[in-house]
C-alpha cells in the first residue's frame, strides 16, 4: 500500500479526477460535503482582517466559507501541488475579486509559506492520503506556519461507526462510487481509490493522536455519525 501514499501518485490521481471530483465528492459524501466544510471552518470562528492558508486546497471548495467574514485587511493563501486542481482554483479565484487570495502550486511539505504567517489554517478532505509519517510532517508544517495562538481545522470523510451504517457505506464508496466513476471518467480504478484510502484511513482518531503533542490544543470531532471526522486545535507554543 506504500505507493499510494506517494506525493506523485496522489498527484496525478486528483489530476485524472480533477473534472468530476466536485460532483463526485458530493456523491460520496451522500451530499453533505459542503455542509461538512462549512462546519470545518465554522469551528475556528475565523476573524476579519486574519491570515488564512488552506492546505489540500483542491478547486477551492472551502473558499467560500473562509472568506465569509474577510475585509480589505484578510488574506487566503491556497496551496495544493495538482495541476488541474490549481488550474480550477485559478477559475475559482475570479468569483472572489474582492478578497485577497494567492494561489500557491507547491507540495504541502515543501512550500513557500513563512514561519508563523498563519492566523488560521484550514483543510477539507486530505488528511487520507496522508501515512502516519506524513501526517506527523503535516503536524510539523502546520506548527512552523502558524502564529502563537494560531488555530487549524481539518476534516475528511470517514468509516462511520454505526454497524448499520458502515457496511452499507463501504459498499457504496467500493461498489457503486466506482461505477459512477467510469461513467464520468471512463476509469472506474481512479474513484475506486476513494474507497481504498477511506477504508485505509478509518476516521480522525489516529490524526488526532499524532497532533496531540505538547505544542498544541487538539481536540477531536466528529461529523453525522461518524461519516466525516476531524480535529480543531490551537498553537500554545
Amino acid at each position: 500500500m506504500k505507493e499510494i501514499y506517494e506525493p506523485k501518485f496522489v498527484e496525478k490521481l486528483f489530476d485524472k479526477m480533477s473534472s468530476s471530483y466536485s460532483k463526485m465528492n458530493y456523491i460520496t459524501s451522500f451530499g453533505f460535503s459542503e455542509r461538512w466544510r462549512r462546519q470545518c471552518v465554522e469551528e475556528i470562528e475565523i476573524e476579519k482582517g486574519k491570515i488564512v492558508v488552506d492546505l489540500m486546497t483542491g478547486m477551492g471548495e472551502c473558499w467560500k466559507h473562509i472568506l465569509k467574514k474577510s475585509d480589505k485587511n484578510s488574506k487566503l493563501i491556497g496551496i495544493d501541488f495538482s495541476t488541474e486542481m490549481i488550474n480550477r482554483a485559478e477559475k475559482n479565484k475570479s468569483k472572489f475579486r474582492k478578497s485577497k487570495v494567492e494561489i500557491l502550486k507547491e507540495n504541502v511539505f515543501d512550500n513557500s509559506i513563512s514561519n508563523e504567517t498563519a492566523d488560521y489554517v484550514i483543510s477539507g478532505f486530505g488528511l487520507k492520503t496522508f501515512n502516519d509519517e506524513q501526517l506527523g510532517e503535516l503536524s510539523n508544517e502546520i506548527y512552523r506556519i502558524l502564529k502563537p495562538n494560531g488555530k487549524f481545522s481539518l476534516i475528511d470523510v470517514s468509516v462511520p461507526k454505526s454497524k448499520i451504517l458502515k457496511p452499507f457505506y463501504m459498499f457504496y464508496l467500493k461498489n457503486i462510487i466506482p461505477i459512477l466513476g467510469k461513467v464520468f471518467l471512463g476509469s472506474p480504478e481512479t474513484y475506486k481509490m476513494l474507497g481504498v484510502y477511506t477504508e485505509e484511513f478509518g476516521n480522525s482518531k489516529n490524526t488526532y493522536r499524532i497532533f496531540n503533542r505538547p505544542e498544541f490544543e487538539v481536540e477531536y470531532v466528529e461529523y453525522f455519525f461518524g461519516c466525516a471526522s476531524g480535529i480543531k486545535g490551537r498553537k500554545i507554543k
